[in-house]
């Protein structure tokens, strides 16, 4: 989700050196105040040892309906799957979607949250507090990491995994010019910059890169609320998670292949953003039970693009899991 061009990068130095993050503090407290009052929470807030996790819960339609739990990517929140697939779902699942530690209006757990199994834990036990004991996990890129940290912490409390273009595997290489600014004294100047001033046709130009080449949902901007994502804080939980993943997914990693739950696993072979031979190929490769879908043409978005795969797909992981309606 958005990350500011070259040119914002380079005014958030000079702006902070200047002296100015008085005045541009200012300003962006005006606007993220302005952007949660127009994307206010959807759903109920559940506290986990003081947290908040914020959680949209569809409510079962038969008493044995399975439960399915749907977990968003970087620089997301939950409104990505409420802006579609959950009225896709609702009829034949509970479906409860969450804003994972750290970003929408669910609270950071501080540095623990970079850990993706951390993440799952505490998921885990907010939504065990609506009573959601063994669920169909979907995660979509970073939330794939964090499906996949809570089926490796509890396989017995996981009836399977869905996989969207999901980031579980060590890459080579370093991250994006922005990810690694952030991990300098220029972050904090820089995100509050962004804060205060990113134009919308930057947010929207961003957009249509992370949904390329398939177009953004007439309608999902408004909705969604990108601009949630521009909070400084929200950056911040979000650039340290994205910069801190590579170690964790490596240490995940040796322990996939020992797991024989359902793991159904749909990925774009034209997604530029999380690489399909190197995540999804690779856990297909080495997970027994694993089973891949490549969708030919698309991109890092197949929950919007190809809403009936995906929704075919968590029927698949249902059926194998012995939890079919």
């Amino acid at each position: 989700m958005p990350l500011p061009a070259p040119a914002l990068i380079t005014f958030a130095a000079i702006a902070g050196l200047a002296g100015c993050a008085a005045l541009v503090d200012t300003r962006a407290d005006r606007r993220e105040a302005e952007w949660m009052a127009l994307t206010p929470p959807l759903g109920q807030i559940v506290i986990v040892e003081g947290h908040r996790v914020h959680l949209v819960d569809s409510g079962a339609p038969a008493p044995d309906a399975p439960d399915l739990v749907l977990i968003h990517g970087a620089n997301g929140n939950l409104r990505d799957f409420t802006f579609d697939l959950v009225g896709r779902l609702d009829d034949r699942y509970r479906v409860i979607a969450v804003d994972r530690p750290g970003l929408g209006y669910s609270d950071s757990l501080g540095l623990a949250d970079s850990d993706p199994r951390e993440q799952a834990r505490v998921l885990r036990l907010a939504l065990a507090q609506i009573g959601v004991r063994r669920p169909i996990l979907v995660g979509h890129s970073y939330g794939g990491a964090v499906a996949m940290g809570w089926a490796l912490q509890a396989p017995d409390q996981t009836a399977a995994v869905v996989l969207l273009a999901g980031a579980t595997h060590p890459w080579e290489g370093g991250l994006g010019g922005w990810y690694r600014l952030n991990a300098t004294l220029l972050g904090r100047p820089a995100r509050a910059t962004v804060a205060a001033f990113a134009p919308q046709d930057m947010v929207g130009d961003v957009l249509e890169s992370v949904f390329a080449p398939a177009p953004v949902p007439d309608g999902y901007m408004t909705y969604f609320g990108p601009n949630l994502s521009l909070r400084r804080e929200s950056q911040a939980n979000n650039t340290r998670q994205v910069n801190d993943l590579l170690g964790y997914v490596t240490r995940m990693q040796p322990g996939y292949e020992a797991l024989s739950l359902p793991i159904e696993i749909l990925h774009g072979d034209a997604d530029t953003i999380v690489g399909l031979d190197i995540h999804s190929r690779r856990m297909a490769a080495e997970t027994a039970s694993a089973h891949l879908t490549v969708l030919e043409g698309a991109g890092h978005m197949p929950q919007h693009s190809h809403p009936q795969a995906v929704v075919a797909a968590i029927n698949r992981a249902a059926r194998r899991a012995g939890m079919s309606r």
